[in-house]
């Protein structure tokens, strides 16, 4: 029996036994009903609710998220409770599910945390929360709180680690022409000309000397770097071409962050997804149900779109490298256009010399070649090779022919969580 027919049966006992205290109770039940109904709905009104927290972060740091509650009304909340939809690939402990009260004028906070254990680009919420009265006689009010996004960059390694020489200049290649001097070489001094810029004099040897001395540097022209990563899912081994990807994402987030912390422009070219590129036409991004992580966008058919980002051009700078970062964080391996086929166009738009950091899996025939192709369009292409090769040898024999240098950067730990099968999505 609802309220309704509670008051109309005791309107019936008040009316046949005449008891003037049924009336009172009919009276205070019907007061109840219809204030509870005016006031819910626009203490809920008057609700303000925010999520704050840093929504971009590194691999392996804990982000606090704070949920803040005004309410600016005058009129109290009794009851309401919330849920926060939280990736499972980052939840730390529990579905979060709250019960709180809010009176008038009052602002409460709740806290919770989320580990970035995951590279990628993830959706925190929406919040939906519903709210009543004490007596329960209004049906829960409902409302929410709009979608936040959080993004994690990949991981960074040393230079060292990578397996790369620490002082190795990607984007400093040997000249003849004493105009490009590298103030970072120094080769000696010389005696003082006029024009001679009054920085590079040396006073310690020129005070021995007697007259004026100027350092000499060893010529050298500082050129640009462009990283080409290969994401094409065909150009990897198929067992393990999650891992290896993910490695080759991680190479080049590295030699990224070692480039521009030596003050050298670099840039990012991929023929992977980027999922959030491919709903730019409007539609809302979705999201993995059970990992949390952006999903490619699928067409009427149900194949993906495979739209590749723009290139970044080359730049320095710690913006700069925020941007290349945030592309690495969310770009997906598919099935786009090989390498050997890819490569050559995407170098198009590169300035005569660009040192080109080309990240794939293997260094096979067509792989050198493709380089070799950039060698003689004037660019100084970098093999890097991030699957296992026993023979990697021959592939740097074979490079050094082709007029190129090659490395082989692998890892068999610390990605494990490409390797656990609980853990794999299929995107």
């Amino acid at each position: 029996m609802g309220l309704t027919g509670l008051i109309i049966v005791l309107l019936i006992i008040a009316f046949l036994l005449r008891l003037d205290f049924i009336y009172y109770i009919v009276y205070v039940c019907i007061g109840i009903y219809a204030l509870s109904q005016w006031a819910i709905p626009r203490a809920l009104n008057q609700l303000r609710l925010s999520r704050e927290f840093t929504d971009h972060v590194f691999l392996g740091e804990t982000v606090t998220i704070r949920l803040r509650w005004q309410n600016l009304g005058r009129l109290p909340l009794p009851w309401v409770e919330f849920t926060e939809s939280i990736p499972p690939a980052l939840r730390i402990g529990e579905t979060l599910q709250q019960v709180i009260t809010l009176g008038g004028k009052q602002e409460r906070e709740f806290a919770y945390q989320v580990q970035a254990g995951r590279r990628g680009y993830y959706c925190l919420g929406p919040l939906r929360l519903t709210a009543g009265d004490l007596f329960g006689l209004v049906s829960g009010k409902s409302g929410f709180l709009d979608a936040d996004y959080l993004t994690i960059y990949p991981q960074i390694i040393s230079l060292t680690n990578l397996g790369f020489p620490s002082r190795l200049p990607f984007g400093t290649i040997a000249s003849r022409q004493r105009l490009f001097e590298d103030p970072a070489r120094p080769m000696g001094v010389r005696d003082y000309q006029s024009g001679d810029s009054q920085r590079y004099i040396n006073w310690k040897v020129s005070a021995h000397t007697d007259h004026l001395l100027v350092k000499r540097f060893q010529p050298a022209i500082s050129l640009e770097t462009a990283i080409l990563l290969n994401l094409h899912k065909d150009n990897y081994e198929q067992r393990d071409w999650r891992f290896h990807t993910e490695w080759a994402i991680v190479t080049a987030a590295s030699l990224a962050a070692h480039l521009i912390d030596q003050r050298q422009p670099a840039g990012l070219i991929s023929n992977g997804i980027d999922p959030l590129q491919s709903s730019s036409n409007g539609d809302e991004p979705s999201f993995h149900e059970d990992s949390g992580r952006l999903l490619q966008q699928k067409s009427m058919d149900g194949s993906s779109i495979n739209l590749m980002p723009p290139a970044i051009a080359p730049r320095n700078g710690r913006d700069h490298l925020m941007k290349i970062l945030e592309r690495l964080a969310r770009i997906e391996s598919d099935q786009t256009v090989p390498f050997d086929e890819w490569a050559a166009s995407a170098c198009l738009n590169l300035s005569w010399g660009v040192t080109i950091l080309a990240i794939t899996a293997r260094g096979d025939e067509a792989t050198c070649q493709t380089l070799h192709r950039l060698v003689r369009a004037g660019y100084n292409p970098i093999l890097v090779t991030v699957e296992p090769d026993l023979d990697f040898g021959l592939v740097r024999e074979r490079a050094r022919r082709l007029g190129f240098r090659a490395f082989n950067v692998t890892r068999s730990s610390g990605l494990d969580i490409w390797r656990r099968p609980r853990r794999q999505v299929v995107l």
